[in-house]
């Protein structure tokens, strides 16, 4: 062997441990941007699922957060189902159920965000 290729031997193997480190933190980055958006979107429709229920001409916006409640359970986890409320809103006029949940987000590793995430449900409240 000459003197060149004795530098260069395990080269590779430092090469490969520099890239998968970085190609794993870049995998775990969109395994966290993905669940973030899983769950913001299941807890969006779990609200307007609920919003709509409370608008019911016989439903009010309690009827509407234990709806929003069970859907967020089943789906989910129970923890993301703690902070639910339900209010009659007038958005422009209009008479509306709004749903709110705050639930905290999903952490992957120790690298994800921490806080809390909050999605609103809206539906028009029907006339009896």
């Amino acid at each position: 062997m000459n003197r060149a290729t004795r530098r260069d031997a395990g080269s590779a193997i430092v090469d490969f441990v520099l890239v998968a480190g970085l190609v794993t933190l870049l995998f775990v980055g969109v395994v966290q941007l993905a669940l973030v958006q899983h769950i913001r979107n299941t807890l969006t429709d779990c609200a307007s699922e609920g919003a709509r229920v409370g608008a019911l001409a016989d439903r009010g916006p309690a009827d509407g957060a234990a709806r929003t409640r069970e859907l967020v359970r089943m789906s989910l986890a129970p923890r993301y189902a703690e902070d639910v409320e339900a209010d009659d809103v007038v958005i422009d006029g209009i008479e509306m159920v709004e749903v709110r949940v705050i639930a905290p987000l999903p952490l992957v590793g120790l690298l994800g965000p921490g806080g809390a995430l909050t999605v609103r449900g809206h539906a028009v409240r029907e006339r009896p």
